[in-house]
């Protein structure tokens, strides 16, 4: 056991998505840092036909055969667990071997759960970035057995720690997100205007072009229909402020949500594209994300559900100040100066914050040095963090009984 509390770890990641989403960031960025501390780590996704990770990996890429998304998103769920499942257990026969089996997603454990209840494995770890709310109670179902089936639970903030205790009964562990602040830095990059010009975006409050960022797409738990109403009230005053809307690849359906705010652009006469008001510009090259976050004046965050937040320390890092929700888990992690703090359903105060974040002085105390905030929080320290607790996972996984013996989790690693 010594020996194995020292030696490199066979680590397969897995996450439901090739696309720059909050959790498959995550997924990269842990693993990076895992490759560097000197594991053997393996990222799998379910990719359609030319599909690839938005940046690349110096560790082993799995990319897991998928149709293209239907639009039962049940069936879409179910055909990819299937698929997730399959691949998996060809690796496994074909003798690859994990010390870990680690999912970042209800699509991946649901997979897992399935090979652990067929013997396949001995159980896994599963990381809970947020919970969501579907109708379909299939849907429900997959999302709670994920996180029920695994053998050890990870959450990144003490937000959903707190849920899952009291309202699903289960422990899980804390390991915060981290940012890479060699690649977010306030420090203006040699592509910076390149990038500004290709996306359309303003030249920034200094030239009377105020611009606001937003990560994340048009979706309701990014509040980004409130976030539209008060850039609407601000552009009352500041007629060429701009509202930027970066990323939103998404396996959910947010249709309803994004023609209630199409509706909206149109009632106020709102003209979308490049060097117009809003400009939305979908996924954008994974490169491109630091000079994005400097071309902004502010990134607009008042979320009303986050698992993190990791963006808002990436903002930060770039020098951008950030209007962020009174609610956890901002309030978990930055201090009472770090963002400009709003009632999430409060169209005037975000309009108000914007305002706000205008002030120089702001942008200024960012450029000066990397906040202490995001000096705390790094992707090194969070795969150590990792490290220890899978090594502890294994070491409780070699003294279990055989799965075909067990019947139930023990309720404290359920």
């Amino acid at each position: 056991m010594s020996e194995y509390l020292n030696a490199s770890l066979r680590v397969a990641l897995l996450t439901h998505s090739v696309n720059p989403r909050g959790g498959v960031v995550h997924t990269l960025e842990l693993a990076q840092a895992l490759h560097n501390a000197g594991h053997r780590v393996t990222v799998m996704a379910p990719a359609m036909s030319g599909q690839r990770f938005f940046r690349p990996l110096p560790c082993a890429v799995e990319l897991i055969p998928v149709g293209a998304v239907p639009s039962d998103m049940a069936e879409m769920v179910a055909s990819r667990i299937k698929a997730v499942e399959q691949h998996v257990l060809q690796m496994l026969d074909a003798g690859h071997a994990f010390d870990v089996l680690h999912a970042q997603d209800s699509i991946s454990a649901n997979a897992l759960a399935n090979l652990r209840d067929r013997g396949a494995i001995e159980g896994f770890v599963r990381t809970v970035h947020h919970l969501d709310q579907f109708d379909d109670p299939r849907l429900m179902a997959w999302q709670q057995r994920g996180f029920l089936r695994a053998s050890q639970l990870m959450c990144v903030s003490q937000l959903w720690q707190g849920i899952l205790r009291h309202e699903h009964g289960v422990d899980a562990s804390l390991v915060h997100n981290g940012v890479d602040c060699q690649r977010y830095t306030s420090q203006v990059g040699s592509h910076d205007e390149s990038v500004r010009r290709r996306h359309g975006m303003g030249r920034g409050a200094a030239a009377g072009e105020p611009v606001f960022l937003v990560i994340g797409g048009i979706e309701e738990r990014k509040n980004t229909q409130r976030v539209l109403e008060a850039f609407i009230q601000f552009r009352a005053m500041q007629p060429h402020a701009q509202l930027v809307i970066v990323g939103g690849a998404s396996l959910l359906n947010h249709d309803a949500y994004r023609q209630q705010f199409s509706t909206s652009l149109t009632a106020h006469g709102l003209a979308v594209g490049p060097g117009q008001a809003v400009v939305i510009t979908g996924p954008v090259p994974d490169a491109d994300m630091p000079a994005l976050f400097r071309a902004a004046d502010a990134l607009l965050m008042p979320s009303l559900r986050e698992g993190f937040g990791l963006v808002v320390l990436e903002a930060l890092a770039s020098g951008t100040p950030v209007v962020v929700s009174r609610m956890a888990p901002f309030t978990e992690h930055l201090g009472e100066d770090d963002g400009l703090w709003v009632d999430p359903l409060s169209v005037a105060s975000i309009s108000h914050a914007m305002q706000r974040a205008l002030d120089p002085a702001h942008a200024r105390a960012l450029a000066l040095e990397t906040p202490a905030v995001c000096q705390r929080f790094s992707w090194p320290a969070s795969a150590l963090r990792h490290t220890a607790l899978y090594r502890a996972f294994h070491s409780l996984e070699l003294n279990r009984e055989p799965p075909h013996a067990r019947h139930a989790l023990s309720p404290s690693l359920a």
